[in-house]
């Protein structure tokens, strides 16, 4: 239901970016239709990961480069918490570097999930995912049980590390209770060697499309913020 809500967003002639998961593929499903049916045109779009690259040329959905287009007038994607001001964790699905670049080349965000994914502070239920360069990743460790995180390397179904599309490893950081103050462990994180990017998407996001029991709403964060 968010995805159809969020393909109504789009109107013809938009730059979009498309993101990675679940709820976003319900996203792509419904706007490759308005685009077969000739209710959009002139849209293209710029994927975040390669499944979803994959998905869209399947449903007839224009792709570009971000250095083919530049600014880009809404990315529309998933997440995994989203707290009352509309800072996201994102990354479960391992896309969290490429979808934070379209996110930033973006006017606007929209974020699509499910009201079980809405918490009153990030880091209650999902971990914070960090993407790392292989080379001696382990060392980063300890400097994250020290930031008060329990570090764990992510692995794949067959028990290998897993491996991001851009060749990289993900760490998952779970805190208890949440995460204490989300802006100052970015800030921590952004500022260390051999880390690439976190699954915080803070003051980025600026809608939400919530399906819930009753249907489906949108909210802000403008007032919390």
């Amino acid at each position: 239901m968010a995805g159809r809500d969020a393909a109504g967003s789009v109107e013809s002639g938009m730059r979009v970016g498309l993101g990675t998961g679940s709820t976003v593929a319900h996203f792509l499903l419904h706007l490759g239709d308005r685009i077969a049916g000739g209710e959009l045109s002139d849209v293209v779009g710029v994927p975040t990961s390669i499944r979803t690259e994959t998905a869209a040329l399947e449903l007839g959905i224009p792709l570009r480069t971000l250095g083919e287009l530049g600014a880009l007038d809404l990315t529309v994607d998933g997440a995994d918490e989203v707290d009352p001001g509309l800072n996201l964790i994102k990354g479960l699905g391992g896309a969290m570097l490429r979808e934070k670049m379209v996110a930033q080349a973006s006017r606007r965000m929209l974020a699509i999930v499910d009201d079980t994914k809405l918490v009153g502070r990030l880091g209650e239920r999902a971990p914070v995912p960090v993407e790392v360069i292989p080379f001696e990743f382990a060392s980063h460790l300890p400097w994250l049980e020290r930031m008060g995180a329990e570090p764990v390397v992510r692995r794949s179904e067959d028990g290998s590390r897993y491996v991001t599309d851009n060749g990289n490893f993900v760490i998952d950081c779970h805190f208890a209770g949440g995460v204490p103050d989300p802006r100052a462990f970015d800030e921590a994180l952004a500022g260390r060697a051999g880390l690439v990017e976190s699954g915080l998407f803070l003051e980025m996001a600026d809608e939400a499309v919530v399906a819930g029991q009753t249907g489906v709403y949108r909210m802000t964060g403008e007032d919390s913020r």
